[in-house]
């Protein structure tokens, strides 16, 4: 066993590296930590579970979303507005060439409409973990309002929200119900 001995720079462990560095080294970590578990909680929605939000651009979604509302009220899926929704490939977020048309005639109702706002919200089908499908559905979300950008419309219109695998339009364990969930859907915000 070797004792330790006071050094020039503090209490030294026989020679190997000071101790004041390896305390140092605990307490980033545990900043660290306390950092993530603070960030954790903030993002953790109105009842601290964090259950049926979604994550957005600054966060969580307070006011709950058209299509949040819309599965509370078991109305998910009917009166869509006037913007199309577009969908994906699985594990995607590629803009398919088929959804140009969608989000072309989405930008220039936008345009006829210089007043509106539209929230961008990325949904996934069931497959994957929670963690992976909001992940997912926020860059599939961004890729399609980084289209819309190429189109003219000004990204202070546009937000963008990810439910991941929340909000399903279709629960049966199909191809052709996986597809109808992987999806951007555009709630219009006057």
């Amino acid at each position: 066993m070797t004792v330790p001995r006071r050094g020039h720079g503090g209490w030294v462990n026989s020679g190997r590296r000071p101790a004041r560095v390896g305390i140092a080294i605990l307490a980033a970590a545990l900043l660290m930590l306390a950092g993530c578990a603070s960030k954790k909680n903030a993002n953790a929605g109105e009842n601290g579970n964090g259950q049926g939000a979604g994550l957005g651009e600054n966060g969580l979604n307070g006011s709950g979303g058209n299509s949040l509302n819309q599965y509370k009220n078991g109305t998910l899926g009917q009166n869509q507005g006037p913007l199309g929704d577009i969908h994906f490939d699985y594990n995607d977020s590629t803009i398919r060439q088929q959804d140009g048309g969608i989000l072309q005639n989405n930008a220039a109702w936008l345009n006829q409409n210089p007043n509106a706002r539209v929230q961008i919200e990325g949904h996934c089908d069931d497959r994957g973990s929670e963690e992976y499908n909001i992940a997912l559905g926020a860059k599939r979300a961004q890729a399609a309002k980084d289209y819309m950008q190429t189109l003219g419309i000004s990204s202070d219109r546009m937000s963008t929200i990810s439910y991941g695998k929340e909000l399903p339009l279709c629960n049966e364990e199909t191809d052709d119900c996986w597809a109808q969930n992987r999806r951007d859907h555009f709630v219009v915000q006057q």
